[in-house]
């Protein structure tokens, strides 16, 4: 068999372009500023071709080492789902899932899930992350993540997907402002730019354009937030109205707040929950599982 790049070596390679600084990237691997730039240069030696451009203050990835990085990547992500594999054989419920949750989603039901699998699978851990969807599933490709709990839909090609429940929108106004408001609502008697709506980089903001048919944009405020605690707190200020998802009604967020709950006009606007993995991983049945106990918690609601 010919000689094949070492495992460790890939590593020291694939955190080095992360971390863009070989001291930080020898912090994450545990091991000297030597001994990575060692094993990259040995790395280099095996393959016969110069992966990193160095000098005395810098360094930069050739080509080539740009696509021996992808590769590493995927061929490191392939070793640990083969390792939990064998590990996990025959115990499913058991070992560390890294599960990554957006925002509109993880204040109002991660809690719950932790909690259940604490009292149900008290061999299974799980590792939280919190941020977009997009970065999310960045994090998923490169094996940083195992999971994704998210609103769908969302572009999952190349991902396994599971849907686990369903989210209505709702429509919030200010109580002194509910009474002008008939239903079924029409958008067009709503003032221009009274309707908040969060980044667009949060999904939901899509979502709730997509699903209430909100088509005509001089209704949308320019002012766009990051957080729906921030929607609430400029609907209560009387400042227009938005969307919020059940979820986080449900869970509390208009708590100590003047605020009144209607329906928007359609046929009950909704967002899909699901999970996202990767389907080369060998946790399928694991995932499944979860999956199954987070469509009975969202049913409890």
């Amino acid at each position: 068999m010919k000689h094949l790049p070492s495992l460790k070596n890939l590593f020291y390679l694939v955190n080095l372009h992360h971390e863009q600084n070989f001291n930080r990237a020898a912090k994450v691997c545990f091991v000297s500023q030597s001994t990575l730039s060692s094993g990259i240069q040995n790395l280099e030696e095996q393959l016969g071709h110069q992966l990193i451009e160095r000098d005395h203050k810098s360094f930069i990835f050739t080509a080539i080492g740009e696509e021996v990085v992808q590769r590493a990547r995927k061929l490191l992500t392939d070793v640990d789902d083969l390792v939990e594999l064998v590990k996990h054989q025959g115990e499913p419920m058991t070992g560390d899932i890294r599960l990554g949750c957006i925002p509109t989603i993880a204040p109002f039901l991660l809690s719950r899930v932790v909690k259940h699998c604490h009292q149900a699978y008290p061999d299974l851990t799980l590792f939280l992350k919190e941020d977009t969807t997009e970065r999310l599933l960045d994090a998923l490709g490169k094996g940083e993540l195992d999971l994704l709990l998210l609103a769908l839909p969302v572009d999952t090609a190349g991902y396994h997907s599971m849907k686990v429940g369903i989210d209505p929108f709702k429509l919030v106004v200010h109580e002194e402002l509910s009474d002008d408001i008939h239903e079924p609502l029409d958008y067009q008697l709503l003032p221009d730019e009274s309707i908040f709506l969060l980044q667009a980089e949060h999904c939901i903001t899509g979502h709730a354009i997509s699903a209430c048919s909100l088509g005509d944009s001089e209704k949308i405020n320019p002012f766009a937030a990051t957080s729906l605690h921030t929607l609430v707190q400029m609907v209560n200020s009387k400042l227009g109205t938005t969307f919020l998802p059940q979820m986080a009604i449900d869970a509390g967020i208009l708590n100590d707040t003047s605020l009144a709950v209607m329906n928007p006009p359609g046929e009950a606007p909704y967002r899909d929950i699901g999970l996202v993995w990767r389907q080369t991983s060998s946790r399928i049945l694991t995932f499944r599982t979860l999956g199954l106990d987070i469509q009975s918690l969202l049913a409890q609601e």
